[in-house]
């Protein structure tokens, strides 16, 4: 394997509330953006059908063409636009536009043009033009030719909308409503008080919709208000009325289909229906979770969703029912808990929803569920200081999960709490042991459990700024049955009164290692005795890890002045060190290798290294243009075989890491495409179809294929079936698209003539009179064939040893001719 083939790819994780989502004609399936991506969902699973990945950058706008319902339009800021057919996941066309595009407008009227909006060289300043998107066999079209609509557009798609099927086109920005009539080539502006008079300092647009059939259309604003604006065709005879019920910021706003009810939502996780334009008329569906940031309704009216804050997308009945749930990875405001694994599930857990922990599918790409660690109701409110999650950790078989929560005001009142949880397999989740109120004076900085496979019971220790750490073990709980366990502290450890900044467990688990600013400290696991202390003066201690398998001797350890050390436990003396800025230090857990990101002026660079020697195994400048915040190894379902010692590394285990963005990144050598195989593709798009009688009965049919297969014990006994994959015109009939296949009289004589007998020379070992005899069970009565088969396999028995020309006996040229008479016109109603 070349190093060029090993590159840093989305792994997932990426926003799914970047822009709206959007749902297909027959309401079946639902599109959002992720990133380089567009995820196709089904609105009935939840489940993702499809990914269409081929945009270079963030996709920034998907719409369904308007002339063919079963393809898909994207936008991405490579400069782009595509055509998809989603049902298949095939890119059928690409335009290339040129300069990045960051909404997509198709209007009912437009002909073979759509409009997109565009930066200008000045920052902050965007134009909505036009682009007619020429006729081309070729695969990739160039269409650069644009035509000017409007300047100054804000970049935001929720704050551009055509109206009245394309007639006309309304434009918000700051305090400015822009409507350009297409026509005409007429534009009518029209201005609220700016923030120069104090009781309309809040009048600033957000997002803007138009009524799909009348000449209206609805404004959200800063202060909550919604204006209905009407008679827009003239600057000074306009007219609008105001709709107030949110008491922050509008988000987004959507009519319906018929136009008889307005959709808006906002931070207050509610959404409201306005019926009729009406504010006494109104609708509420609240506790959605999270703030409504987008809301999109279906072409049928059927259905409509909204995006959230919490990168979720909730998909509502038209009766406001919420029906499914599509939630990704949740991006919090801060990721204090680092990147974990769930030694169960294999599962990715970080912090999710306040006061939550999330569990992460990383081959699905989906949030399996939330642990509720602090167990109280979220206040949304900016001003009030939360109880936070701020430390949590596994043991080694994910029996026992300990977490940390605190809430710091001010420097008198301080809460924390440590609570540690155990597995459940009765309720298969996690459940609370154990709380201890005050387990420190100060913030936890570290919390690491033994993971040592021979350890006898389970030890956990936590590090703080009272310059103490701390032991923790299980024991026997004060129950006069002896049953309940409970964790205690079993040893107390300090050093000179310096903060414990940071601890971790040896491999094997015999020795603990605990920084106190400049200064690490050695102790014994089973005496707690101080062995010995390390100390380089370089600056205070960032992170600690120990080496690993052929490593184990070596100790870890990076400084604020971006030293990089290596210590020998052996020898009690430093091995090595480099100059290095390291951000992220992470040992694999599955080899002897360590990753350290480290950061420099244009980015963040890996390097991939062993602790016996300096020198770097693998080094990648530029994993991300941003600073990486955390790390982690997860081991692979199927191991790769890379035989260069650079990529070696990537074996056993995959490096995952979360930048300051929240944008999880891994590295890989093939997309999500290529890794599955020829057989899941087929099995994913069996299960993404209907349940139809055909496949009812074509299910029962293998299913009897497979019984008469296992009751068979010997293998001369064995019966081979044709399979259908060899036979052209059963893949023909079966695996082509049903918009491209030719007539059915034409697939009939195709589809009879491959179940005819063929009189070619057979070896003795094909025996094609039980294949014969074995198909004509399906069609005939079970009574006759039962006789006809034992008749011709006796007969075939007689054959065997020699080469013969098969010849039609008198019943199956019989069984041939009643097949023939069989009537199959019903096939041209297909």
């Amino acid at each position: 394997m070349v190093e060029e083939s090993v590159r840093v790819v989305r792994c997932g994780g990426s926003r799914l509330n970047f822009r709206r989502a959007v749902f297909s004609a027959d309401s079946k399936f639902i599109f959002c953006v992720s990133g380089d991506f567009v995820k196709v969902y089904s609105t009935a699973t939840e489940e993702c059908v499809h990914v269409l990945h081929g945009h270079r950058n963030l996709v920034s706008g998907i719409l369904v063409n308007p002339n063919n319902h079963l393809q898909l339009y994207s936008c991405s800021f490579d400069g782009t636009v595509k055509l998809w057919d989603y049902l298949d996941g095939i890119l059928i066309k690409t335009y290339i536009v040129g300069p990045k595009l960051h909404a997509l407008f198709i209007p009912p009227c437009a002909e073979e043009s759509i409009f997109l909006t565009i930066s200008k060289e000045e920052p902050d300043i965007f134009q909505l033009v036009s682009v007619k998107l020429p006729k081309s066999s070729s695969q990739d079209v160039e269409a650069r030719e644009l035509s000017f609509v409007l300047d100054y557009v804000n970049q935001s798609p929720k704050c551009i909308a055509f109206g009245n099927e394309g007639e006309y086109i309304a434009a918000v920005r700051d305090f400015y409503l822009s409507v350009y009539f297409l026509k005409k080539k007429k534009t009518c502006n029209f201005t609220l008080p700016s923030t120069k008079n104090k009781k309309n300092a809040n009048n600033k647009f957000t997002c803007v919709a138009c009524h799909p059939k009348e000449d209206c259309i609805a404004s959200g604003h800063m202060d909550g208000k919604i204006r209905l604006w009407r008679s827009f065709h003239d600057d000074k005879k306009y007219t609008y009325t105001c709709l107030h019920w949110h008491h922050d910021v509008v988000m987004d706003l959507a009519f319906t289909v018929s136009g008889t009810s307005l959709l808006s939502g906002g931070r207050e996780c509610v959404l409201v229906e306005w019926r009729d334009g009406s504010e006494k008329n109104k609708e509420f569906l609240p506790r959605l979770g999270s703030t409504i940031e987008h809301i999109s309704v279906s072409p049928a009216g059927d259905l409509l969703c909204t995006s959230h804050s919490d990168n979720k997308i909730t998909v509502i009945h038209r009766n406001l029912d919420a029906s499914a749930v599509i939630q990704g990875l949740v991006k919090d405001r801060s990721i204090s808990t680092g990147l974990m694994i769930d030694p169960r599930t294999k599962a990715l857990v970080l912090n999710g929803k306040p006061g939550h922990l999330q569990f992460y599918s990383l081959q699905g790409d989906k949030q399996l569920y939330n642990l509720d660690i602090i167990q109280q109701e979220y206040i949304n409110d900016d001003g009030l200081i939360q109880i936070e999650l701020t430390k949590a950790a596994f043991d080694c078989s994910g029996t026992w999960l300990a977490t940390v929560e605190q809430r710091q005001e001010d420097e008198t009142e301080f809460e924390l709490q440590l609570k540690l949880w155990t597995y459940s397999k009765k309720t298969q989740g996690f459940v609370l042991n154990t709380k201890i109120t005050m387990p420190h004076d100060h913030p936890i900085t570290a919390l690491r459990f033994n993971n040592a496979e021979n350890h006898e019971k389970p030890t956990l220790v936590t590090a703080s700024r009272d310059g103490h750490f701390k032991v923790w073990v299980l024991a026997d709980d004060s129950d006069i049955y002896k049953k309940a366990i409970g964790w205690t502290c079993d040893f107390v450890g300090s050093y000179h009164k310096y903060q414990a900044t940071n601890c971790c467990f040896s491999e094997d688990g015999s020795l603990l290692a605990v920084s106190f600013e400049e200064i690490v400290t050695i102790w014994d696991s089973e005496t707690w005795e101080l062995k010995c202390t390390f100390c380089q003066r370089a600056g205070k201690i960032r992170h600690l890890c120990f080496g690993r398998m052929t490593c184990s001797k070596y100790l870890l350890g990076t400084t604020e002045n971006a030293i990089l050390c290596c210590w020998n436990l052996l020898s009690c003396s430093l091995q090595w060190s480099a100059k290095l800025n390291v951000s992220v230090l992470e040992p694999d857990p599955y080899s002897d290798h360590v990753a350290a990101v480290s950061q420099s002026a244009t980015g963040s660079d890996l390097f991939v290294f062993k602790p016996s020697e300096p020198r770097p195994l693998y080094i990648q400048k530029d994993v991300s243009r941003e600073e990486v915040q955390w790390g982690v190894f997860v081991p692979r379902d199927v191991p790769e075989s890379f035989t260069s010692e650079a990529h070696q590394w990537l074996n056993r285990s995959q490096f995952y890491f979360l930048t300051k963005s929240q944008c999880l990144l891994t590295f890989s050598t093939k997309s999500p495409e290529e890794k599955l195989t020829p057989t899941s593709k087929q099995l994913l798009a069996e299960e993404s179809l209907p349940t139809t009688p055909f496949s009812s009965i074509l299910g029962k049919h293998r299913q009897q294929q497979q019984e008469s297969r296992s009751n068979d014990t010997s293998e001369s006994e064995l019966v081979q079936l044709p399979l259908t994959e060899n036979i052209p015109a059963i893949n023909e009939l079966l695996h082509t698209p049903a918009h491209v296949l030719p007539s059915a009289s034409f697939l009939c004589s195709l589809f009879v003539n491959s179940l005819l007998l063929s009189k070619e020379t057979k070896s003795t070992e094909e025996i094609p009179d039980d294949v014969d005899m074995e198909e004509k069970k399906e069609s005939d009565d079970s009574d006759e064939e039962n006789d006809f088969t034992e008749k011709a396999q006796e007969a075939n028995i007689t054959d065997l040893g020699e080469d013969v020309i098969h010849q039609l006996s008198k019943s199956e040229e019989k069984e041939l001719r009643k097949f023939r008479k069989v009537d199959y016109s019903w096939l041209v109603a297909l």
